[in-house]
């Protein structure tokens, strides 16, 4: 008579795991994750980065496009003189130029013609004039809308309800500190530092038109705009700029960052003193034409500190970085998106950029990175 009660290989029997075998299995399962996971995650930075590139070459583009239809960029720092309160004050970026050529006609309308409408959706009489109020003023819609096209993906920050839009992108001005807020030109478009074109060496120039003529050294050599980090209010050197660095800071920028960089956590400022204000971040505004906001300079490798003479609306240096691990994204006068890493050839730090007598023709102080920084230096210096 057979047994309905069969051992574990009988006829009768049901199989299963034993204890030490489920614990086996959890154990190599959790190995396997433990593996898998950077890799995962790497393979998520890498598509990020990627993604941020294709951002970048679309700019690119757009910059092209510009020329072709206009024969110059677009002018950092431009838009209607301040001959009455309702002016942008000359302030608009670069940014604002390229909209109608990145697939942004619709943002491109609203800002280039008068505007009846508040933030707050109510009625404005009158209206906001053709090309916007100041790039600050949160009353008006346009200055609030964040691009997805000028976000870079690995870049965390989030824009605050109520505040101006977002961008990880911003020109190239050149090697220098000095007349970088204003090219010399006020904001009625009276120049008042006829001397300040021996300084403004980049791609972009402040208040003043430039061309591809213009960049003698070939596209191929020359840096026309690079990544910047979206500040979020947590003091890092990469993101937020130190404020109210006045003389001898031209003289002597290492003051600037051997007086204010957390000796422990050489990543951050020591304190929130002379950082600014909640709207005045790095990486805000993208369509204020102000250096904080829509500039960089090749005077620090990327990643470093930015120090700023004055306020929000001051020169300084204008660090390039970006959350992407070791370097930042450049983009180059002929298109081309490159790579750029933290330890970049970066000549004499310990030198104070071009004086504002300006001294005509001299080779940038700041090695290869200042060399790619500039148009007409006759710096054939290029990237490996």
């Amino acid at each position: 008579m057979n047994s309905r009660r069969g051992g574990r290989g009988g006829r009768g029997g049901r199989g299963g795991f034993t204890l030490v075998e489920l614990l086996v299995v959890i154990a190599i399962i959790g190995v396997l994750v433990g593996l898998l996971l950077p890799a995962v995650q790497a393979a998520r930075e890498a598509a990020r980065r990627m993604s941020c590139s294709n951002n970048f070459k679309q700019i690119g583009l757009s910059l092209h496009n510009y020329h072709s239809a206009y024969d110059q960029f677009p002018q950092e720092s431009t838009g209607t003189y301040y001959f009455s309160p309702t002016s942008n004050q000359n302030s608009l970026s670069w940014i604002v130029g390229t909209l109608p050529f990145i697939e942004q006609q619709a943002l491109w309308q609203q800002i280039s013609n008068p505007l009846a409408q508040n933030s707050d959706g109510s009625v404005r009489t009158p209206p906001f004039p053709a090309m916007g109020p100041v790039p600050w003023d949160t009353n008006y819609t346009p200055w609030l809308t964040t691009v997805g096209a000028f976000r870079c993906p690995s870049d965390p920050t989030v824009g605050t309800a109520g505040q101006t839009g977002l961008s990880n992108y911003a020109c190239c001005i050149g090697d220098a500190i000095q007349t970088t807020h204003d090219g010399g030109v006020n904001t009625l478009g009276v120049v008042t530092d006829p001397a300040v074109k021996s300084r403004l060496r980049g791609v972009f120039e402040p208040r003043h038109v430039t061309h591809f003529r213009d960049i003698l050294d070939g596209t191929s050599n020359t840096l026309m705009c690079g990544e910047i980090v979206t500040d979020a209010g947590n003091l890092e050197i990469n993101g937020q700029p130190k404020f109210n660095q006045q003389d001898p800071f031209f003289f002597d920028p290492q003051i600037c960052y051997s007086d204010n960089v957390d000796p422990q956590r050489p990543q951050f400022w020591t304190d929130a003193t002379d950082t600014g204000g909640a709207d005045q971040r790095r990486g805000k505004r993208w369509a204020d034409g102000r250096p904080m906001y829509s500039s960089v300079n090749t005077v620090r490798p990327p990643n470093k500190e930015s120090c700023l003479w004055g306020g929000d609306g001051a020169d300084g240096t204008l660090t390039m970085g970006s959350r992407h691990q070791g370097g930042c994204h450049i983009l180059m006068a002929d298109g081309a998106i490159r790579f750029v890493t933290e330890s970049i050839e970066a000549g004499d730090q310990s030198r104070a950029t071009l004086p504002k007598a300006g001294v005509p023709g001299e080779q940038s102080p700041y090695g290869l990175w200042g060399a790619l920084g500039t148009k007409a230096g006759h710096e054939v210096k290029s990237l490996p």
